[in-house]
């Protein structure tokens, strides 16, 4: 459900490329000690720059993958049975408080509803965290910083944010690069050289434009990548493309179909 690791400094950080003053606005939240709320389309690079800043700024990072299932045990911890004692075991949220790490929820509105009200002390100056079953009621240690990410596009009116919880968060969007960035992070991505990249990035953008009539979502700048990795593997460009771009936005065939008009006209 979580995972967590640490790197040294900016040396180490995972490749990211600002589009914009991002980096500058986490900074800023991070010293001042308040929370984050990315929005934007899935695969735009939003886990990516998280992990980037908590390198860039030397925490540990507790990234937890929200789903209709997560409840706010799931994110505080629960007692478990080991070796036949009963034992208090800290979630990833819990632990992020505990040690000054930063504590990542990605698409926090999948997550049940008991969750949002666990993060609302952590939201504002008490910076706390109360734990009803052991009675404790943590601050958080210094560096601690909770970020949230979520897409607006594609939630329906059961799955949002409210607006008092959205208010509680900074907020920055993210939307896919400009053509030229997008062609040089696929490139420093996959290996593949940036003319080879290029089509794939144009291609990537006229399935984008088919979003809300065709597809449900645009294609990603995860997917670009993928498929230019295989390529640079020595994979048919051809076959790349229906694998990593194609079939992955669709199960309809004559949508797939129509997708595969459009990698002709671009690619022949």
């Amino acid at each position: 459900m979580d995972g967590t690791y640490q790197l040294k400094g900016a040396a180490d950080a995972p490749f990211y490329l600002p589009q914009g003053d991002e980096v500058a606005v986490f900074e800023a939240a991070h010293a001042n000690g308040l929370p984050m709320l990315l929005k934007g389309p899935t695969g735009c690079g939003k886990t990516r720059f998280v992990a980037h800043m908590a390198a860039r700024l030397g925490r540990p990072l507790y990234t937890v993958a929200c789903h209709d299932d997560l409840s706010a045990a799931d994110l505080i911890g629960r007692y478990l049975l080991k070796g036949g004692e009963t034992v208090w075991v800290d979630g990833p949220l819990t632990r992020a408080v505990r040690e000054g790490a930063i504590c990542y929820l990605d698409e926090v509105v999948e997550a049940r509803k008991d969750v949002t009200v666990v993060l609302h002390p952590l939201t504002d100056d008490r910076r706390i965290l109360p734990i009803d079953r052991t009675g404790e009621e943590l601050e958080a240690a210094p560096g601690f910083m909770l970020v949230a990410s979520y897409n607006p596009g594609y939630q329906n009116i059961l799955k949002t944010l409210k607006p008092s919880t959205r208010q509680r968060f900074v907020s920055v969007s993210f939307d896919f690069p400009p053509p030229d960035m997008e062609t040089r992070i696929v490139a420093q991505e996959s290996g593949l050289s940036e003319d080879r990249v290029r089509p794939l990035v144009r291609l990537a953008g006229k399935l984008r434009a088919l979003k809300g009539q065709d597809l449900e979502e645009g294609v990603s700048t995860r997917l670009v990548v993928y498929a230019a990795t295989l390529i640079q593997q020595g994979m048919a460009v051809d076959r790349a493309i229906l694998a990593a771009m194609i079939e992955p936005l669709s199960d309809e065939e004559d949508v797939k179909r129509g997708l595969l008009d459009l990698v002709t006209a671009i690619f022949g």
